[in-house]
C-alpha cells in the first residue's frame, strides 16, 4: 500500500509539472490567436480522451510527458490561425512559454517552500581544523557572502558550490563580521572521510524565517539555486566530469521521490510535504532549463530555428524543419530508453 502512494506521489507530481509546463504553451497559443487540435498528458496509447471547443483532451498511459498540438505546428496549414502562419514573435511567445511557465512554477513552490520552513542563511556554526578557512582566518559566526564571485544566500549554495569547484586551485571568499566585508583566498584541501575537496565551512540546519518581502526575494534566490545546480550539472555532463550513467530519469526520480518520503514520514506529513516540494522545485526548474537546450524536438531547438529564419530573412521548408524534429526526438527517445535503463540497473 506505502509503495502504491509513494508511486502515485510520483506521477501526480510529475504531472502537475508537465501540465504547467503545456500550460504555458497552450495560454501562450490562445493569446496569439492560434487553435489548439490537442492538449494531452503522458505518452502512448490514450486512456481517456475528450473535446471541449476546438480542442480535444487526452490522458495516455504513461505519465512522463505530454505536448499540445497546434494547427500547422507540424505541417503546412492555410488557416491564419496556424502555428506556422503566426508572426516570429508571436512564435517565440509560444515555444517559450513552456519552459517561462516552469520558472514561474519553480518560483511559485519555492514561495511556498520558504514560507512554510524559513532560511537556512550562509552564517558559518563552526570551522573544520586544519582546513583553509581556518588558515584564512575565517571564524564561527562569519557569514559568507559570496564564492569564486558567486553570491550565495544559503548554505546549501556553499556546499553545491564548493563540490562543483572542487578541482579549483583556489577560490576568492567574501565574509562579513561584526558589519566590515573581508575577502580571502583559500585553497580547497582533500578529505579522506569525505572522498573530494573542502574548505571547511560548518552549518547546522537552523532555519529562521522571514518576513513576507523577505520570503519572495528568497524564492527567487532558491529559483536561481536549482536553476544553477540544473547548469552546472549539465556542464558536467559535456565535460566528462559525469557521465551518462550517473544522469537520472523518469525511474530515478520515482526512487528518489520514494527514499525522501521514507526518510521524512517518521518526522510527520509536514517534513514529507516540504521534502517533496523541494523536489518538484527542482524538477520545475530542471525542466524549464533542459527544454531550453538549443535541441531539435526541444523547446529551446524551435527557438533556435525561429532565430535562424529571423536572420535569414525566409522560412525554413516545413520538410526540412520537420526532418530536423523527428531526428531530436528520435535521439531524445533513444536517451530516455539508456537512461531509464541506467535507473533500473542501479535499482537491482
Amino acid at each position: 500500500m506505502v509503495v502504491i502512494l509513494k508511486i502515485i506521489l510520483a506521477i501526480l507530481i510529475f504531472s502537475f509539472i508537465i501540465i504547467f509546463h503545456e500550460l504555458g504553451h497552450f495560454l501562450f497559443a490562445k493569446k496569439c490567436n492560434v487553435k489548439v487540435n490537442e492538449f494531452t498528458l503522458g505518452l502512448g496509447p490514450t486512456l481517456i480522451s475528450w473535446g471541449k471547443g476546438e480542442t480535444k483532451y487526452c490522458l495516455k498511459l504513461l505519465p512522463f510527458g505530454g505536448s499540445c498540438v497546434m494547427e500547422g505546428e507540424d505541417e503546412e496549414s492555410d488557416s491564419d490561425r496556424a502555428f506556422s502562419n503566426k508572426s516570429l514573435w508571436e512564435r517565440f511567445q509560444i515555444v517559450f512559454g513552456g519552459p517561462f511557465f516552469n520558472f514561474i512554477l519553480a518560483y511559485i513552490l519555492s514561495v511556498v517552500y520558504i514560507a512554510s520552513i524559513g532560511v537556512n542563511d550562509t552564517t558559518i556554526s563552526a570551522i573544520t581544523p586544519g582546513y583553509a578557512a581556518e588558515e584564512a582566518g575565517i571564524q564561527a559566526g562569519d557569514k559568507i557572502i559570496s564564492l569564486g564571485g558567486y553570491n550565495v544566500h544559503f548554505y546549501n549554495e556553499i556546499s553545491i558550490y564548493t563540490f562543483l569547484h572542487a578541482n579549483d586551485e583556489s577560490i576568492e571568499v567574501v565574509y562579513e563580521r561584526d558589519g566590515q566585508r573581508y575577502s580571502a583566498t583559500i585553497v580547497p584541501k582533500y578529505s579522506e572521510e569525505a572522498g573530494r575537496k573542502l574548505i571547511g565551512l560548518q552549518k547546522a540546519p537552523e532555519y529562521v524565517k522571514v518576513s513576507p518581502i523577505g520570503v519572495l526575494q528568497y524564492a527567487a534566490y532558491e529559483m536561481k539555486y536549482q536553476i544553477y545546480v540544473t547548469i552546472s550539472s549539465l556542464k558536467m555532463l559535456f565535460t566528462g566530469q559525469i557521465s551518462v550513467n550517473e544522469v537520472s530519469g523518469p525511474v530515478g526520480v520515482v526512487t528518489t521521490i520514494s527514499d525522501v518520503y521514507d526518510q521524512s514520514v517518521t518526522s510527520g506529513a509536514f517534513y514529507v510535504f516540504i521534502n517533496l516540494t523541494s523536489i518538484a522545485i527542482l524538477l520545475s526548474a530542471n525542466l524549464g532549463v533542459m527544454n531550453l537546450l538549443p535541441f531539435p524536438a526541444l523547446d529551446g531547438g524551435r527557438i533556435l530555428l525561429i532565430i535562424i529564419e529571423a536572420i535569414r530573412g525566409k522560412k525554413m521548408k516545413p520538410e526540412i524543419e520537420n526532418g530536423i524534429n523527428l531526428v531530436g526526438f528520435a535521439l531524445l527517445m533513444l536517451l530516455m530508453v539508456v537512461v531509464m535503463y541506467n535507473d533500473i540497473l542501479k535499482l537491482m
